[in-house]
Order: structure tokens, then sequence, then C-alpha cells
């Protein structure tokens, strides 16, 4: 007896998911244990190492506190590059979107509290002014690739190379604070104008900001026309300008929206963080946010668990270097790892028999 189209359909569906999930973790698994082989190399021990990774991510409350607040610009980061990789974009300038996006923060902020403007007012409007930067910049990459074929992860990059040397030209010269001798930064924004924390933890809402964004992108992407025509614009661009779809009005809008996110992450930094801008916005928030988006298929929802993890071990990396002596970019070393892994590992998908369906003999 034949399975009924419906079975069909349910059982491809249900290997693509399989398959989704199981590249992405064995690569992580290989990356796990390639690091394992150089901390062996160097006498250190891969047990501690990860159990100092669990016990600085989680091991406490605050552990856990400090992972979601280190969490919270990954999650925006990733969202920026998710949204046009599903068009079929590779955009990598979420870095340079952050820190235009802070730096915007700091500038608006700036007058409106010189004139006395309330905080419930200000901070509203710096966000605004965070998110427009930040779409306006990445918007000009989805504009280029559409109307000029300019290839937008080149012109992306070039642009956070622009975007981070802007900030820099105007932190260290005309909107320097006399007062930032050692490092050069905007005038503090201030107590009263910083973003609070979530009641009852030290964790600002930027985490909650970005839960609440890949709920809305996940429904947006996955349950609305929009993201019908952005999927279908994603797998066959031709196809969907023959089909009458507005191909270039879908890129610049997945553009503006990845912008926004990352530009949104930079507001929070300095609200909520720094409370001015400066050389700390460069925190390489923007290319983590790159390999969280990989390893979660760019499906928002998935994008936050992952997120959380890379959280952690961000978090725990000041424990492992005075317990192990091991350097703090030793956690961008496993970082880096799992990409070029992941990476390799994207060759693998429709590949490998047992996620294919079988012939009927």
């Amino acid at each position: 007896m034949k399975p009924t189209a419906s079975v069909v359909v349910d059982g491809a569906r249900l290997r693509m998911t399989a398959e989704a999930i199981a590249i992405p973790l064995a690569s992580v698994c290989a990356a796990a244990a390639v690091f394992s082989l150089f901390l062996l190399f160097l006498g250190k021990s891969p047990g501690q190492f990860f159990a100092l990774i669990w016990q600085g991510g989680f091991g406490s409350s605050f552990s856990i506190q400090n992972t979601l607040q280190r969490s919270s610009p990954i999650i925006l980061t990733a969202l920026a590059f998710a949204v046009p990789a599903i068009i079929g974009l590779t955009m990598i300038g979420a870095e340079g979107a952050l820190v235009l996006g802070g730096f915007a923060a700091a500038v608006t902020a700036l007058p409106l509290i010189a004139i006395g403007l309330p905080a419930g007012l200000t901070l509203p409007l710096v966000a605004g002014a965070a998110m427009a930067t930040g779409a306006g910049l990445i918007m000009i990459v989805g504009w280029l690739r559409h109307a000029r074929s300019v290839n937008e992860t080149i012109s992306s990059l070039l642009l956070t190379y622009i975007a981070i040397a802007t900030m820099s030209f105007f932190v260290e010269g005309l909107l320097r604070d006399p007062g930032s001798a050692n490092k050069p930064s905007t005038t503090p924004i201030g107590k009263d104008y910083m973003v609070g924390s979530i009641p009852g933890t030290d964790v600002h809402w930027g985490f909650v900001a970005g839960l609440v964004l890949a709920v809305l992108l996940w429904v947006l992407m996955a349950r609305t026309t929009f993201g019908f025509a952005a999927r279908v614009t994603g797998g066959n661009p031709r196809a969907a300008k023959a089909q009458g779809l507005p191909v270039g009005g879908l890129i610049l809008a997945c553009s503006a929206i990845s912008g926004a996110c990352a530009g949104l992450a930079g507001f929070f930094e300095v609200t909520a963080i720094h409370g001015q801008a400066n050389a700390s916005l460069v925190a390489g928030y923007g290319f983590a946010g790159i390999l969280v988006s990989f390893l979660a298929r760019h499906n928002p929802l998935a994008i936050v668990p992952i997120a959380i993890l890379f959280g952690a071990i961000e978090a725990s990396g000041g424990l492992i270097q005075r317990r192990m002596g091991l350097p703090d970019a030793t956690s961008a070393l496993l970082q880096g790892l799992i990409f070029v892994l992941l990476l390799a590992s994207d060759t693998l998908h429709g590949r490998l028999a047992i996620f294919r369906e079988q012939e009927a003999r």
C-alpha cells in the first residue's frame, strides 16, 4: 500500500527538520572535540574547561544574569543577520550598524537631555534614532545589491569599517568629552537617562526586547504573506520577479529590519551598559550574531537559546582565565572554530542518505 501524499509530505518535513538540527549540532560537537585536542596540546584539561563554561554561565544566579546580559546584543545582531539571509542576502554589517546606532543614540540623547526633556520621552526618541541609523546603513547595502548588483557581503563589510571609523572620528575629535582622558568618549548621558534592569534582576531590558523581536520576526517571516514573498525571493529571485513580486521593495524592507535590530542593540549598549559612546561599542557582537544565526538556520526562535549559550561562553571568559591561566581570546578561538566547521558542514545538507527519502523497492 502506497503512502498518502500527506504522509509523504510530513515525512519529508520531519527529515528536513532532523537534518537542520543534526548537522549544526554535529559541527559544534566536532569543534568541541578539535578544541579539546588543542587544550590537551597545551597541557590543559578539556573537562575542566567545559565545566568552567557551565559554572561561569549557569552555575549561580549571578552567572545566569551575566549570561542573559551578554546574550542580549547577540540575539539582536543574530536577528539582523537572519532576516536578510531568509531573502537570500549574506549581510555581515550588523557590527557597523550596532556601532553607528549606539553613536547616534549618544549624540541624539545629549541635546534632548540638555533641554530638560524627561527620560520617558528621551529614551524612545533615542531608540528611534539608533534604529533609524542602523536601518539606513544596511539599506544602503540592500540598494547597492538590488540596483547595482554589488555583492552585499563585501559592501556590508566595507560599510562596517566606515561606520566604526566615523564613530572614532567624532568621539576622538569634535564630540569628545574633555574628561575622558584615557579612553575617548562622548559626554555621559547620566544615570537618570539610563535604561534600568528588569525588576529583581541585574539584566537590562534589552534581553526582553530581543525575546519580543524574535517572536515578532518569526511570525512575520513564517506566518505572513510578506515572509512568504521573502522566502520565495530568497529561493529564486528571477522567478519571484517573474511572478510580479516587488523584489526590490522586499530587499530594502528586510535590510531596514536588519539594520534596525542591530541599531537597537547599539542603543542598549549605550543606554544600559556604557552610558556613552566609545570604542567599547566595537565588541564583536555583530560577528558573533552571524555564527548564532547560522547555527539556528536563520530561525528567529532558535536564535534565542543559541545566543544564550554563546552569552555563557562570553560570561565564563574571566573564570577560565583565572582558573586555567588561559587568555581572554580562548573563547573567541572556540567560537571561530565552531564557525569554520559549521560552514564546512553546510555542504552536507541534502547529501546524507539518512536524511533522504528511500526509494520504494
